[in-house]
């Protein structure tokens, strides 16, 4: 049996300059292209995955795996987990780690909340899931813009040393635009890693702790 391809150990963030790029709501139609622009390019990224939809795709979220890219928590239903009572936050986030374990054989260390709504319960209930808050230093609104040149736009505004951009891969025109969006980041000398790979530096991602914003 032959193990995932795992993110470069020589890739140092503190030497060079890096970037992760993070994918939420998905497994969808269109994360297939996806994985196989990023593996063209020699690009890791990092995915938030939604429960139902990984139960709706079991055999996509296992090739984001394969492919050596990092998953978290996006909780089950995509819920904005403030407005929910504690074991609500505690059952959207336990429901979404039984899935994508089942599904991918890794249960996430990290979680994104969905809207970005966060408070100090949903941290106390992520510390008792042993996951941490993984949030962002810019988003694109792909979700809202669904225009390529647009997206591809934001995402060049937005890269900056030890920076975490938000897009989707359920938009397709994020899909569509990344082959240039890769090319060009490349260009500027980025390296593209995943979040672990990113946070590794200040020793890796800590139960109950929120990053990034």
């Amino acid at each position: 049996m032959t193990s995932a391809p795992a993110q470069a150990p020589a890739t140092d963030c503190s030497r060079v300059k890096c970037l992760a790029l993070t994918f939420d709501d998905g497994p969808g139609a269109h994360t297939p292209a996806l994985l196989k622009t990023l593996s063209k390019a020699r690009a890791k990224a990092t995915f938030f995955l939604v429960g139902k939809r990984v139960e709706a795709h079991p055999k996509i979220a296992r090739q984001i795996v394969a492919k050596g890219h990092a998953i978290g928590n996006h909780t089950y239903s995509h819920a904005a987990l403030p407005a929910h009572s504690d074991n609500e936050i505690d059952e959207e986030l336990k429901l979404a780690q039984e899935a994508i374990e089942k599904a991918t054989g890794q249960r996430p260390t990290m979680f994104r909340p969905p809207y970005g709504q966060s408070d100090e319960r949903v941290l106390g209930v992520a510390y008792q899931n042993e996951l941490s808050q993984i949030l962002w230093t810019g988003t694109t609104l792909d979700w809202s813009l669904r225009d390529a040149k647009k997206i591809k736009a934001a995402v060049l505004r937005l890269a900056k040393r030890d920076g975490v951009i938000l897009m989707h891969d359920v938009v397709p025109q994020t899909v569509q635009v990344m082959p240039q969006i890769l090319k060009e980041l490349k260009k500027r000398g980025y390296h593209l890693v995943t979040v672990p790979t990113l946070l590794r530096g200040k020793g890796g991602p800590a139960a109950g702790e929120s990053y990034f914003r």
